[in-house]
């Protein structure tokens, strides 16, 4: 089960009844009556997503009644468009979406807003009686550039590789848009009172198309908000990052970039495969396995660039003394082996293909790339897989090829043709980050630190504070 978060008014100590009544006062006053049901369920200052409060497609008006729901999940009807393995996922369910119409969207987080205004104006009055508060200080202010955009990197999925800038701003984030390839782990690590929203895409089912992602985006800022988008690996790394950025540039917006340790440095590093190596492999090429729709079309009438097949374009790029490393290649594997093996590769380059690699959900296939395609579809492997193909891959300790001395070779003809390894090779850093901790205590301990500072962090030199 997933641990239960506490809203903002549970954890208020003290004449607790009083505040209750002081906030629903303040929150009824200070909202129109179509919007107070809304709110009713929504909390004033919950970490329930959006998705949670109504239907996807459903608009709110003076007739809605939205109920209250249990821990968000996924429905009955969302379990077969989410992967093996998360199928008890809040996350990643259509749900959590939230309605499909963009109006919906902003007037409920408008309204958990003002809610939030309101109850901290009441909880205000309640300590300090003679003091003037008006919940309207606490709402986001408009205009074209009111609010913030980052663009986050997570790293490949385990937590332990996501940057600490990464986490501040998701400690501080009024909405969080997230991919699929954001794993549940890290994303247990925003604010429970950020409005979460599943914008994620899969084979064969997406939330949102591009062109609604980035009109959410718009939206939210111009109602003040700082957006957190949370992409898998590196935001610029066939992340989409550099579309999202100059849809918002060319409305006004500036956009803030956080990069992420991209799939191909994370789990060539835990696999131990360097990417370049002296006297293995001068250089690193990162290829894509699919290409968007339209490609081929634009290549033909010069309107993009000259890639119009993404098997043909990692062929071409590729030489004995370079790794490549390819991202969304899974269906396009046994084309490129065919291909690559045409081109004079030899049969027994070494090869692996990594599914959700840096999880506890990882799986790996070693083998040749003559080899691999078989290997990889007998064993199963789904989407997110990487594909690395190069000498390099031979120098990782799990190569599983071994002669009597311990040095690699490459499998003999009497030797199984690939080699299936379940489990993270290293630490498991979950633990690392659960909600208490002591990692995530000393960071909050740090974030203290910061805010008495005046929330800018110390410059290089700085007296460290006290302890």
């Amino acid at each position: 089960a997933w641990p239960h978060r506490e809203t903002r008014a549970r954890r208020c100590r003290g004449p607790t009844s009083r505040i209750a009544m002081a906030q629903s006062l303040a929150t009824m006053h200070a909202t129109p009556a179509p919007e107070r049901r809304a709110l009713s369920s929504l909390g004033a200052s919950s970490r329930t997503s959006i998705g949670a409060v109504t239907r996807p497609g459903r608009r709110l008006g003076p007739s809605s009644r939205v109920h209250r729901r249990a821990p968000l999940r996924a429905r009955a009807g969302d379990r077969d468009r989410v992967p093996d393995g998360d199928k008890n996922s809040r996350y990643y369910s259509e749900s959590a979406a939230g309605p499909a119409e963009l109006d919906s969207l902003l007037e409920l987080y408008l309204s958990k807003c003002r809610s939030n205004a309101a109850a901290d104006a009441a909880r205000a009055a309640l300590e300090r009686p003679s003091a003037e508060t008006s919940p309207s200080s606490s709402i986001p202010r408009r205009g074209p550039n009111a609010g913030k955009v980052y663009l986050i990197g997570t790293g490949p999925g385990d937590p332990g590789l996501l940057t600490l800038k990464a986490y501040h701003l998701m400690q501080t984030a009024d909405v969080v848009l997230y991919d699929r390839l954001v794993s549940p782990q890290i994303l247990d690590l925003v604010s429970p009172d950020s409005t979460m929203l599943y914008v994620g895409k899969q084979s064969g089912y997406h939330t949102r198309t591009q062109d609604e992602i980035e009109a959410m985006m718009l939206a939210f800022a111009a109602n003040g908000a700082t957006i957190v988008r949370l992409k898998g690996g590196d935001p610029l790394v066939f992340g989409r990052g550099g579309e999202e950025m100059e849809a918002l540039a060319q409305r006004g917006h500036e956009v803030r970039i956080v990069p992420g340790i991209t799939a191909a440095a994370g789990v060539g590093s835990e696999l131990g495969i360097p990417l370049t190596h002296r006297g293995v492999a001068t250089s690193v090429r990162l290829l894509t396995g699919h290409l968007r729709e339209g490609a081929a079309k634009e290549a033909a009438t010069g309107d993009g660039n000259a890639v119009a097949d993404a098997v043909d374009f990692a062929v071409t790029s590729a030489d004995l003394d370079t790794t490549l490393v390819v991202y969304m290649g899974l269906a396009t594997l046994p084309a490129l082996a065919a291909k690559l093996l045409a081109s004079g590769f030899p049969a027994d380059t070494p090869a692996v293909a990594v599914e959700r690699g840096t999880t506890r959900r990882e799986r790996r296939v070693f083998s040749t790339i003559a080899d691999l395609p078989v290997a990889v579809a007998t064993c199963g492997l789904k989407s997110p897989t990487l594909l690395i193909v190069g000498a390099t891959v031979k120098l990782s300790p799990r190569w599983p090829w071994r002669d009597e001395s311990g040095d690699a070779i490459a499998p003999s003809s009497s030797s199984p043709a690939y080699d299936l390894q379940t489990g993270l090779p290293s630490e498991d850093t979950r633990e690392w980050f659960t909600e208490r901790s002591r990692t995530l205590g000393k960071l909050r301990e740090m974030g203290k630190e910061v805010g008495t500072r005046g929330g800018e962090p110390a410059e290089e030199g700085d007296r460290a504070p006290a302890r």
